[in-house]
């Protein structure tokens, strides 16, 4: 038998195994904590100790970035192996088996057995303790030998894996695994497969597109070249240096890399400045990767500078107060904006609002101008997506009365026609705004009409609409100042339940404040309505939250897609996080449940 550093003979670890079944307990050295650990999840997660279940879950496709780097190595390894007993095993991230290649026919049948088999499951959630799953479940290599296999089927193997991450994104792409009999001298296995998989990763850095190699070589160079904060990001690859890690906290992190990727995309290549969670203000210069065509298209890099000495963490000042009626939040990006709308407001100026839906864009105009003119009209008007006709009557009537505030919202709906006529009857009626000041200066804003545009984002459609509004104030999604959600959270409690008789646990909140809110304060605001619809009174506790609170995604499902998700989070909720349990009452297998829960961001701790 093939000997490992601190493992037992082989009868001592079957009977430790028949202990721990039994018994639910094994401590070392009966056995090796890296299998106990593995065994312990096996027995979370039910796996039958006394057969195999491996699900089957799809053909493999041979046309992945990870099948044309790994077939030839395994090929040349198949050749180089072919008097041994030993099998080469490539599998993905999930476990399931993409391919196979035996140099012994009575090892083939035994695999075929026990069905470690392109398109099977091998996770150890399908099939316990075993080289490949183990490797994938710790992220690190795994040795497992006989009776350390949770499965009684698998103790007459040995087995190796090696996970497999992407050499420039870092992602977890698969494993590479090698399987022989237990009753060789296989000591060399586990060298071998570490070779094999050095061989594969090289291989992927081959194999991956230009785009990502420029923007791998662009961080590098600006890491070279600058001892400050460097980031590199592209859709799927976030770089960060040490500097970065060290100095900025977490929410200052995100809100950069946050509007980088929003600069990127829009191909901005200008110095922007940035004013960060923590209070600190940044200059961030954005450069596109390589020669990425369009600009932004293969990510970029990013060299942040910080225009105010760093503070300790828990250093920070107390946040400023919002003055605005029926506006929460202290977060320095949200003041910010606040105060650019009341500037705007106050000198009489035309104001675009652009942000993504649910930002708080119309909520803000509405808090200004009920601070600065509450006894005035404020008049709010919609743009359809189509018949348009009958809106825009609706705003030239607005206009020709110059009565108060009007508020013209998702003008980006228009057509191009209804923007060019919506711009036309803007112009006539703006001589008479500018116009009306009084003697002493005091802005339009107290005498005339201000006219507010909000929209979720520019485009050359709008040029000649926002040529009409000299000042576009860009409202940060909640994500960007999640420090304010507590007290949106308790300010929207105040308002739905009666007295401050409901509260939210901080178990709750560290789930809510997880979430990255892609529908923003609305979206907060409905999660906090149908809270409260269940409950009145009391502590809100995890359970209590809807299913979107227990996922983390950047976007806003599909109706069909939430479904889904509501139906997984609810089952796992029923079942205390056992996963067997809730794929087995949705009738799915266990690896589409994980996989759809790595999809979903779904999270039960």
């Amino acid at each position: 038998m093939a000997s490992v550093r601190g493992a037992l003979p082989d009868n001592q670890v079957a009977q430790a195994r028949e202990k721990f079944l039994a018994h639910g307990s094994a401590h070392p050295p009966e056995v090796r904590e890296a299998i106990l650990a593995s065994w312990r999840r096996s027995r979370e997660w039910s796996v039958a100790a006394d057969r195999i279940e491996s699900p089957y879950v799809r053909e493999p496709d041979l046309d992945t970035p990870l099948m044309r780097s790994a077939l030839p190595v395994l090929g040349q390894l198949r050749d180089n192996l072919a008097d041994q007993s030993v099998s080469a095993i490539l599998a993905d991230a999930a476990g399931v088996v993409l391919s196979r290649m035996t140099m012994d026919d009575d090892l083939e049948r035994l695999l075929d057995k026990v069905m470690l088999a392109t398109g099977f499951s091998y996770a150890e959630a399908s099939v316990g303790t075993n080289g490949i799953g183990t490797a994938l479940e710790g992220g690190q290599p795994a040795y497992v030998m006989e009776h350390e296999h949770y499965t009684e089927q698998l103790a007459d193997l040995l087995s190796a894996g090696v996970p497999l991450y992407h050499p420039i994104s870092g992602k977890l792409v698969g494993a590479v695994g090698l399987a022989g009999w237990g009753r060789d001298d296989n000591s060399l296995l586990m060298a071998l497969v570490k070779t094999t998989a050095d061989q594969i990763t090289r291989a992927l850095l081959t194999e991956s597109s230009a785009e990502e190699l420029e923007l791998l070589q662009s961080y590098l160079r600006a890491c070279r070249h600058s001892s400050g904060i460097v980031l590199a990001l592209n859709h799927d690859v976030v770089m960060m240096n040490d500097q970065a890690r060290h100095v900025l906290e977490q929410g200052d992190q995100e809100v950069l890399l946050g509007y980088a990727s929003e600069v990127l995309a829009g191909g901005r290549t200008n110095a922007i400045q940035v004013e960060l969670p923590t209070g600190l203000t940044a200059r961030m210069h954005c450069r596109p990767a390589g020669s990425a065509k369009p600009a932004g298209a293969g990510g970029g890099v990013v060299q942040v500078k910080l225009l105010e000495p760093a503070r300790l963490a828990g250093d920070t000042p107390p946040p400023a107060r919002m003055l605005l009626p029926g506006l929460m939040g202290s977060g320095a990006l949200w003041l910010r904006s606040s105060q650019q709308v009341q500037e705007s407001y106050e000198a009489g100026e035309w104001l675009a609002l652009e942000g993504e839906p649910g930002a708080g864009k119309l909520a803000l105009a509405r808090a200004v101008h009920q601070r600065r003119n509450p006894a005035r009209r404020f008049d709010v008007l919609d743009a359809p997506e189509a018949g348009a006709q009958d809106w825009l009557r609706q705003v030239r009537r607005a206009l020709l009365d110059a009565e108060g505030d009007l508020v013209l919202r998702h003008v980006d709906h228009l057509g191009p026609r209804q923007t060019h006529a919506l711009a036309a009857a803007l112009q006539e009626a703006r001589p008479g705004a500018a116009a009306d000041r009084t003697a002493d200066g005091e802005a339009a804003a107290e005498h005339g009409m201000w006219v507010a545009v909000t929209l979720t984002q520019p485009s050359a459609a709008l040029t000649e609409l926002l040529r009409l509004f000299p000042t576009t104030v860009t409202l940060p999604p909640l994500r960007h100042h999640i420090e304010d959600l507590p007290e949106l959270t308790q300010f929207f409690l105040g308002k739905l339940s009666q007295q401050g008789r409901l509260t939210c646990s901080p178990e709750a909140m560290k789930l809510l404040m997880r979430s990255s809110w892609p529908g923003n304060v609305e979206q907060l605001w409905q999660v906090i309505r149908r809270i409260v619809q269940r409950r009145r009174a009391g502590s809100i506790r995890p359970e209590d939250l809807p299913p979107e609170c227990w996922t983390v995604s950047r976007r806003l499902l599909r109706p069909l897609e939430a479904l889904e998700r509501d139906a997984i989070v609810q089952r796992l909720l029923d079942t205390d996080g056992n996963k067997a349990r809730a794929a087995e009452s949705l009738g799915m297998s266990r690896a589409t449940i994980y996989r759809k829960m790595h999809e979903y961001g779904i999270s039960t701790t």
